[in-house]
């Protein structure tokens, strides 16, 4: 027998808030006092993002290697969905790992899309993986390299570069019009040369350690619109996630609507008790994503029920959700009001249709 309970209740963020799903006998159920209260709430406002200032470029941070940070997630993982992978309109998991399974093919967890670091880092315009030197590097989707060696920074050749020996693929695909490009940095080797036509899983060279880092890993980028250091978009809402695991976004906001930066998210698993701590985005260099109009991305979390908790003003605000795998999943925060209970944004509902 199952029970069947209504996930707008607990802030299931589908693409409709209502919808209600059956779960299996047993499985974990927020009692009536913890859970966000059912809504109908306004679909998200649609917004603008301004351009990148046309500043000089900001050096791009070390990656900070310590030995006593949480783990991304459980040791174990199941391989991840075939790339392109789309439950929805509007989820984009157009790229594979480019990381092999077998190896550390996840972001590291102090050093994430839009991170400095506790301001000790320029912001953050990719993630890291903290593969072994020497591990193959793979070409996230198909495409053609326009970019190998040193200088992708300024695009002019540049020993002292701080991407090091750095890779840039533009993708056969695009997005909203734009072109997408993907980076590989801190390459030990290149295997490929510009004009060169790759698919993806194709090896196209090897981890290592070259350029402004501290160790051995590969720096990934995702930018769309122009091969730019300031057009990256966070590649944890591009990269497929492991089957069965879905990725947690959302908006942290102060009461005014207006986003928190570098603002502590803490998540929890009901089920395991593992817990996760991500960052809202600093202030600059980084961009939302022109859908969701995030400000934080947690990715490869095992499907399931959260506990998600944010401190404002002295007072720690919670709300429950319950995972949904193979896709983003979405939250709000908003200051004083707390979680707010609203369906994933849609390509209509940013629209305004």
């Amino acid at each position: 027998m199952s029970r069947r309970w209504c996930w707008s209740a607990i802030l299931v963020l589908t693409l409709t808030a209502s919808a209600c799903v059956a779960a299996p006998e047993g499985a974990w159920a927020p009692t009536p006092s913890a859970v966000v209260g059912p809504g109908s709430p306004e679909p998200p406002q649609a917004t603008t993002t301004s351009a990148p200032p046309a500043a000089s470029l900001a050096t791009p941070g070390l990656l900070p290697l310590t030995t006593d940070g949480p783990a991304a997630v459980a040791d174990w993982r199941p391989p991840p969905y075939p790339a392109p992978w789309s439950l929805r309109p509007e989820d984009h998991f157009f790229f594979s790992r480019p990381i092999p399974s077998g190896e550390v093919n996840w972001p590291n967890p102090s050093y994430r899309y839009g991170a400095t670091y506790s301001g000790a880092q320029s912001t953050h315009t990719g993630v890291d993986l903290g593969a072994e030197r020497g591990a193959p590097v793979l070409a996230a989707a198909d495409g053609e390299v326009v970019w190998t060696g040193y200088g992708l920074y300024r695009g002019l050749p540049d020993p002292n570069d701080p991407y090091g020996l750095a890779i840039a693929i533009l993708h056969d695909f695009g997005y909203e019009g734009q072109a997408l490009y993907t980076v590989y940095a801190h390459l030990a080797s290149s295997r490929v040369w510009r004009g060169q036509r790759v698919d993806a899983g194709e090896t196209i060279g090897t981890v290592g350690d070259t350029g402004h880092t501290t160790g051995k890993h590969l720096h990934f980028e995702v930018r769309l619109g122009e091969n730019y250091y300031f057009s990256t978009r966070n590649p944890e809402l591009w990269l497929v996630p492991p089957e069965g695991w879905g990725v947690l976004s959302g908006r942290i906001l102060n009461t005014s609507g207006l986003p928190l930066y570098e603002h502590p998210v803490h998540v929890k698993s009901v089920e395991t008790g593992q817990e996760w701590t991500v960052l809202s985005y600093a202030e600059d260099t980084v961009n939302s994503d022109s859908l969701y109009d995030e400000n934080f991305v947690l990715g490869d979390l095992p499907a399931g029920p959260y506990e998600i908790s944010v401190e404002f003003v002295g007072r720690l605000h919670t709300a429950w959700l319950f995972l949904l795998p193979g896709q983003t999943n979405f939250i709000v925060f908003k200051g004083r009001e707390g979680f707010k209970v609203e369906p994933t944004p849609t390509p209509a509902a940013q629209a305004g249709g």
